[in-house]
């Protein structure tokens, strides 16, 4: 049976997986990777961290399944998406620290554009909104700020990357620079309906067009491996993490919709081969490109999901494991009227406001960490209704189901207030780790292992589906309240 190495490089882990020729996990490797905040609203990370951790899994992952690099039929990369890396093309080191998709230190020079009247033509060309979450104000920081790093780039010694372009350049020995269209539709510089980077845009942002790297489909072979322990395996499958997620749960057909809950949980629906205008602040992304064919989604974010359980553990010191949050929240029958609004870096779509900060709001004399608890889990349900709602309002077909992964959609508790708030069955998948899974699928199907989309579409299986029944009215107070809540995080550190 052939197998294929999934490489899912996270916010805050690098895992590798091997999946057989059924497309279940076979073995499984993680190691975390740090997170360093050395300001307000920053967020970074160590390049070289990330790359060492993520060969070392893949590797691992390898002995675990008792396998070598000749029994694996390709290789494919499924990554943080925004997070942008600027490296020296002669020695592949790093030039400054790589800048996560959650920091914030770009919202002031979105700010200016968006004054300067120039966001409707990113929205038009890119389907973004100009918010520092994308990658090419981060880019252009570093240009401005690393000492000679503008010249350099423009003289062609600098290359530019999210992290599956970083991890294709180490994998192959520094001989790939390249990317894909779903990762490229993150950054503010690509045109979504041409597929090409955009010169005008480029120039707003003063990128030089020679540090980009090459646009190759997302299911293609698009080089091999050259490492010590790795060497000679197909790189065939490119995605951005929720893209992948997407396409691992079998989401092939337009109207088709999962909701990922990671650090952050991002919604997703194919729209098919046009990309679909939202008129209610979400993103218009491509989602793959296949058989030469481009499949495109609308995607809600939220900058801040899962990671309100970690702050539980690591910052309040309520729990001491993430899993412990469901028997903490269980000691209470509801949240007691209180509202945790987790904006720690901001809020994501459908808000976008880089200045608001984490408030609990509804604290009273009663109130227990059993009662804040279970506001930070309801919290990740409130702000994916939120998703829900707007793209409801901008698609063409509204979802009858959700399908669901991610760390924290393990969790009953929060399936089942999820189903009540959305009003439609939450369907949870046997294989959760569906970011890895589509990007071993999109792998497969360029490597000949599985033959077409509908053969995949076919092997979709289902763990648990959490029908809604809750009486709709008592969800709709609650979501007002939580709107309510919301509004009073927003703008909070507009001094920062």
């Amino acid at each position: 049976m052939p197998h294929i190495l999934a490489l899912d490089e996270g916010t805050t882990s690098a895992r590798a997986i091997v999946f057989n020729g059924d497309g279940r996990p076979v073995s499984l490797a993680q190691k975390e990777i740090t997170q360093h905040f050395p300001r307000p609203g920053w967020v970074e990370h160590d390049a070289m961290e990330i790359w060492a951790a993520q060969l070392g899994v893949a590797v691992e992952a390898l002995g675990r399944a008792s396998l070598g690099p000749r029994d694996i039929a390709a290789i494919g990369i499924a990554n943080q998406r925004e997070t942008a890396v600027l490296w020296d093309r002669a020695t592949g080191a790093p030039v400054g620290p790589a800048i996560v998709w959650q920091d914030r230190r770009t919202a002031d020079a979105c700010s200016r554009l968006e004054a300067d009247g120039l966001g409707p033509l990113f929205r038009e060309r890119t389907g973004l909104p100009l918010d520092s979450y994308f990658s090419g104000t981060k880019v252009a920081w570093m240009l401005e700020r690393v000492p000679g790093a503008r010249a350099r780039a423009e003289a062609g010694e600098l290359a530019f990357g999210t992290i599956d372009s970083w991890l294709l350049w180490k994998l192959t020995g520094g001989t790939l620079h390249a990317t894909d269209p779903g990762n490229a539709s993150r950054t503010l510089l690509f045109n979504i309906r041409d597929l090409a980077w955009d010169d005008e845009l480029l120039g707003i942002l003063r990128v030089p067009r020679a540090l980009l790297p090459r646009v190759v489909p997302s299911a293609a072979v698009a080089g091999e491996t050259a490492v010590p322990g790795l060497a000679g395996i197909p790189l065939a499958g490119i995605a951005g993490d929720q893209q992948a997620a997407l396409f691992g749960q079998a989401c092939l057909s337009p109207g088709l919709t999962k909701n990922t809950y990671g650090t952050g949980c991002f919604m997703l629906q194919n729209t098919g081969a046009v990309p679909v205008a939202s008129n209610n602040r979400l993103i218009t992304t491509v989602g793959w490109q296949a058989n030469g064919d481009v499949t495109y989604a609308l995607e809600g974010a939220v900058f801040v999901g899962g990671a309100v359980i970690q702050w539980l553990r690591d910052g309040l010191k309520l729990i001491r494991s993430a899993p412990e949050v469901n028997d903490l929240a269980a000691t209470v029958p509801d949240s007691g009227g209180v509202f945790v609004v987790p904006a720690f870096t901001g809020l994501g779509a459908p808000h976008w406001d880089p200045r608001a900060r984490g408030t609990i709001v509804g604290i009273t004399r009663g109130t227990t960490a059993g009662h804040i608890a279970r506001a930070a889990l309801e919290s990740i349900a409130f702000q994916s209704a939120d998703l829900l709602r707007a793209m409801r309002a901008d698609a063409p077909a509204a979802p009858a189901e959700m399908r669901v992964d991610g760390g924290a959609c393990r969790s009953d508790l929060l399936m089942q207030f999820q189903a009540d708030l959305l009003g439609i069955p939450v369907v949870r998948p046997e294989v959760t780790e569906t970011t890895a899974l589509g990007a071993a699928r999109l792998a497969g199907l360029a490597a000949g292992v599985w033959r077409s989309a509908g053969e995949l579409a076919g092997g979709h299986r289902v763990e648990r589906r959490f029908e809604p029944g809750a009486p709709a009215g008592r969800m709709d107070e609650l979501a007002a309240a939580w709107s309510r809540a919301v509004e009073r995080a927003k703008d909070w550190a507009r001094g920062e």
